[in-house]
């Protein structure tokens, strides 16, 4: 089975379980790192996510894998948060930035930057628009590598 596949077949399974308990499914990562493969599972919840949840949602999540089995190859189950700086995977990501500071990585120049940080005021299937410093600037989500929330010290 194709990583994309995986990808998309444990999201699946995992969504029902993490809906139940009141958790957003963020993204599954199937990864091999040197000789090991990863099956990474992103949960969040509005306050954060505790090891407990990632315990019990870990535990929910390997008995329905182990129920289906449907992964042919020996893996690692790890369960955790997507971090503070997690990377916008959907519309939600974007509607729940709206009107705060982003930091945006494109893939290729425009107006002599590949990075931007700037507040996200609008944003459609199509573009995003930023208030930089006073100067809306609207991107095309294809050029967008990278787009989180801003870390603030």
């Amino acid at each position: 089975m194709l990583k994309k596949e995986v990808e998309e077949l444990v999201f699946n399974l995992v969504e029902p379980i993490t809906d139940s308990k009141e958790f957003e499914l963020v993204d599954v990562e199937y990864v091999k790192e040197g000789p090991y493969m990863y099956l990474r599972v992103f949960i969040d919840k509005p306050g954060g996510v505790t090891i407990d949840d990632c315990q019990s949602i870990s535990q929910l999540t390997s008995e329905k894998l182990d129920e289906i089995d449907p992964v042919e190859e020996n893996y690692f189950l790890e369960v955790s948060s997507p971090g503070i700086d997690r990377p916008f995977k959907n519309d939600k990501d974007y509607k729940r930035a709206l009107e705060k500071d982003v930091e945006v990585s494109l893939y290729k120049q425009i107006n002599n930057s590949k990075n931007y940080t700037g507040q996200l005021i609008d944003f459609n299937e199509n573009d995003i628009s930023l208030d930089v410093e006073g100067e809306i600037i609207k991107l095309n989500r294809n050029d967008i590598a990278k787009i989180n929330l801003a870390i603030k010290f």
